[in-house]
């Protein structure tokens, strides 16, 4: 029980670094057809993508260096709707809303995100799911078996807590399915035992 409240602290103190030194500036470049993107402080192996409102991946690419990411983005082209970057990194996943009318680009600054992924461990055959959200929105969580098939073993909904821990003890030998929805978002984790 003191590894458990030990790791759940690291975890949150990790989680509040994260959010606060993940920092993003959207502009438009001289020419009023590229729009600069910058982001600091991410790490290699982070995911940028542009989605549309439906949440069809647009674009998408790999960061390939540590620290300050700079991109140019002839957004003028995407017919009029709808759009967001979303950068995915490892315990966080950020959106970045803009829309297209017209050929013009406007940014919802206000309207950015930062919403908390899980984080799944499993050890031996008991798996533990912690998530943070600051917010206090309801978070589910679904545990499946795969059975030639992934069938339901376990759904609850938890709601007006920022700090969520669970522990679950895995019973059968085989492949589980970890599913959290929260935010408007679903993280799906695959363990084993």
């Amino acid at each position: 029980m003191k590894n458990i409240l030990k790791n759940s602290l690291v975890i949150v103190v990790l989680f509040t670094s994260l959010f606060t030194n993940a920092h993003s500036t959207l502009r438009m470049s001289k020419d009023a057809t590229k729009t600069i993107l910058t982001l600091t402080n991410v790490n290699e192996g982070n995911e940028l993508s542009v989605k549309d409102a439906f949440g069809l991946t647009l674009y998408s690419e790999m960061i390939e260096n540590t620290g300050d990411y700079i991109k140019g983005f002839d957004l003028t082209e995407l017919p009029d709707g709808n759009y967001h970057f979303e950068l995915s990194q490892d315990l966080i996943l950020k959106t970045i809303p803009f829309s297209v009318e017209e050929n013009k680009i406007k940014f919802q600054k206000e309207n950015e995100v930062t919403v908390f992924k899980p984080f799944v461990k499993l050890n031996d055959n008991v798996v533990s799911i912690s998530k943070l959200t600051l917010n206090k929105k309801a978070v589910k969580i679904e545990i499946y078996f795969d059975n030639e098939g992934y069938s339901l073993l376990h759904s609850e909904t938890i709601e007006g807590t920022q700090d969520i821990k669970r522990m679950f003890k895995l019973t059968k030998k085989g492949n589980y399915k970890i599913v959290t929805r929260s935010e408007g978002k679903t993280f799906v984790e695959y363990v084993s035992i």
